[in-house]
């Protein structure tokens, strides 16, 4: 893969630590908010007197608990801290990645950033795309294949990233570790539900 500006996002991004690591925990945030299921969702979620808040806020914990699972299946409130840390590990590695990188004398280093820069930026859209597929739209096939996916995305942006900066490289393995695992209970949730719980979604 080359570096391809038009799908990558904009250096004043990398460059700013504040926005490297904001950019992926409001998005990730954000997109798992707006994917919660349930007929009780209220129209705005942050009006404290609306009485359906808590069943809005609490809906995908519900829902994930409602189905069948595979072995060795955290609890739901596991979530939401682990992506959290893992957005802001690869936050401060896009910025580390880029800095090194693009001020490198060595141009194979500094192309190797570029690519790096547009493979961050297709693991972030294919990230954000999971919880919409999962939970939101209830598609597990479709989700399983944008995790692998971004499996295997995450997987070269690593080596990449290796070749400019190992710290950046190594901030990388947790998220790795995490989307090998997300793949497998992807999978066994699928397997267990019969590749469809769009019912269950809107009984919910």
């Amino acid at each position: 893969m080359s570096y391809i500006p038009s799908l990558t996002l904009p250096s004043s991004i990398f460059n700013s630590p504040a926005l490297s690591i904001l950019l992926p925990v409001t998005l990730g945030l954000g997109t798992g908010f707006l994917s919660q299921p349930g007929k009780n969702t209220p129209k705005s979620p942050s009006d404290t007197t609306n009485p359906d808040r808590q069943t809005f806020r609490d809906s995908t914990q519900k829902k994930y608990a409602s189905l069948r699972q595979p072995p060795l299946r955290p609890p739901p409130w596991v979530f939401a801290p682990a992506w959290t840390s893992l957005y802001v590990l690869m936050g401060y590695a896009s910025h580390r990645a880029w800095t090194t990188g693009i001020s490198s004398l060595n141009p194979s280093v500094v192309q190797a950033t570029e690519v790096g820069a547009t493979l961050y930026t297709v693991q972030l859209v294919l990230n954000q795309l999971f919880m919409p597929l999962f939970f939101g739209l209830g598609r597990p096939v479709e989700a399983l294949i944008d995790v692998g996916a971004l499996l295997g995305v995450v997987g070269w942006l690593t080596k990449i990233w290796s070749e400019v900066d190992r710290r950046a490289a190594w901030c990388m393995v947790p998220y790795l570790g995490w989307l090998g695992f997300a793949t497998y209970l992807t999978a066994g949730t699928g397997y267990l539900n019969e590749w469809s719980f769009k019912e269950d979604i809107k009984k919910e």
